[in-house]
């Protein structure tokens, strides 16, 4: 994991004590860039294992390719352990 993000989660919590905002959900972001390889399924499987242990509401993948057209591309970790394209509002927001 290269980042942790953390927000605030607006939603009402279940329990009576706390207040809307008392909350954090967590993301796990592994940056990658250039020619760097797509984290393998082992590396896969940690991050999710990562995810659970913090209760993180997702795990993404955020890439960055150079080149005359430079994009950047989010994309998910599904239960399946597969990549699934995303959007920034998606996962944040």
């Amino acid at each position: 994991m290269d980042v942790l993000a953390i927000r605030k989660d607006t939603s009402q919590p279940q329990q009576s004590s706390l207040k809307r905002g008392d909350l954090f959900d967590i993301v796990l972001v592994q940056m990658k860039g250039g020619s760097a390889r797509r984290p393998s399924i082992e590396e896969r499987q940690r991050l999710s294992e990562v995810a659970d242990y913090y209760r993180a509401k997702k795990v993404v993948l955020f890439e960055r390719r150079k080149g005359k057209a430079r994009r950047c591309k989010l994309s998910t970790l599904g239960q399946d352990l597969e990549w699934k394209e995303t959007t920034d509002i998606e996962v944040f927001g």
